[in-house]
Order: structure tokens, then sequence, then C-alpha cells
């Protein structure tokens, strides 16, 4: 590792000896969608990865590709993960969440269909808004200020540590 003034001053990066390839470890934009479903009365689906030890459901995200923006990357996301087709999609917010060095963009999406999940997704359930919980980490807090937007005061439940 080495110090070197850059343009945002003196910075500790990790860089080749042989070659200066520098490692930048910028922050990786995730994108994150608070699903709606139009044709079921306005609940929220939340998923469990099928990796997740435990119970937890949470918001469909992924990773955003070379080439797409933003909203192509949402309704991509949703439509592999879910087989949901969005109807509609507005910007949330945009959500620091170091602990995985990422960048969340978070989306709320009204959709519709049957829903058929990836093998990447455990089980899903479907949430009325004002029974949705919160967690003090990334897509919690886009999904707590989505439900503030709604005039419902988000519940807060605590995450077990990492």
């Amino acid at each position: 590792m080495l110090a070197e003034v850059e343009d945002g001053g003196p910075k500790a990066r990790l860089r080749c000896a042989a070659c200066h390839w520098t490692h930048w470890n910028n922050p990786t934009p995730v994108l994150a969608a608070i699903i709606e479903m139009a044709d079921r009365e306005g609940q929220v689906l939340l998923a469990r990865n099928a990796a997740w030890q435990g119970r937890m459901f949470a918001l469909i995200t992924g990773f955003m590709e070379a080439g797409e923006s933003p909203e192509e990357g949402i309704a991509r996301e949703v439509l592999e993960e879910t087989s949901l087709r969005i109807d509609a999609r507005n910007l949330v917010g945009v959500y620091d969440f170091q602990r995985m060095n990422q960048i969340i963009i978070a989306y709320h999406v009204v959709a519709r269909g049957e829903i058929k999940l990836s093998p990447e997704l455990a089980e899903y359930r479907l949430f009325r808004p004002e029974s949705l919980k919160c967690w003090r980490a990334g897509t919690g807090y886009a999904l707590a200020d989505w439900l503030t937007a709604r005039g419902i005061t988000p519940q807060w439940i605590e995450l077990p540590p990492s």
C-alpha cells in the first residue's frame, strides 16, 4: 500500500509496484426494489435469499450491469428474480451501505403478474405496507423513507450482529 496525493488529497491505495495499477476500491452500485403489487391490493413483495440463514425477508436487490441505466437495471432485476414486469418506477433515494462497500439506488416499482422466483430466492411473502418492519441497514432505510412518504410511521426491528 502506498500513500499517494490524488484529487481528493492523500489516500492509502493498493498499488502494484511493478505495473503501478491502482485498486481504487470504489463502492459498487446496487439496485433495490420496493415492489408494490398492483393486482394484489398494493401489497409489497419481500423475499428471502436462498443463501441466508434464518427467516429474514428483504427487498429485491441486484448489481447494476455495464451499459444499463439504473432504471433499466431495476426492471431487469425485478424480471430476473420474480418474473414480474413493472408498470411504473420512482426513485426513493440513494443510500450508503459501507459495511458492504455499496451504494444502494432504491426504487418503488409497481408490478403485476405471476410471481416465479429465481433459484437465488428461497421464498417470498406479501405484506400490507402498514405491517412492514424496517431494519437499520442499507435497504431498510429506503423502505422507511418510502413508508414515511406515504404517511406510515416506520416500525423498526433489530438485526442480529453480523
